[in-house]
């Protein structure tokens, strides 16, 4: 069984320093998708209908699942992607009641960066 959340558009704004005389500011908005599926799962930004990343989940259980891996769509590096990945799966964990475990390094180091979040790990 397949399950396919779409989240709201989160919108965006980041700067862009090509040329330190210049400040270049561009706002997009970011769509974040979840797919569900028995075994594994993931959530999937689009910005602009483009793919922007995506977070690949493993379940452990009914009540906690395994972060294995995040990656970003290279023109989209450093703008916050991976991060607002991990934040959603935060906020499915939590209005779930389930756990999560952060075998990603990336989403570790999400997880280490934010005490707040703490709440949902295992």
């Amino acid at each position: 069984m397949m399950n396919r959340r779409t989240f709201e558009m989160v919108p965006f704004l980041f700067y862009n320093l090509p040329n330190p005389s210049y400040i270049y500011c561009l706002l997009f908005t970011m769509e974040i998708t979840q797919h569900n599926e028995d075994r594994k799962g993931s959530f999937k930004a689009a910005i602009d209908g483009e793919q922007a990343g995506m977070m690949t989940y493993t379940w452990a259980g009914s009540t906690k699942f395994i972060i294995d891996h995040t990656e970003v769509n290279p023109t989209f590096k450093g703008k916050g992607v991976g991060q607002q990945l991990v934040m959603k799966a935060v906020e499915f964990a939590r209005a779930n009641n389930l756990k999560i475990m952060p075998l990603c390094t990336f989403a570790k180091s999400v997880f280490d960066k934010n005490p707040d979040i703490a709440d949902v790990l295992f």
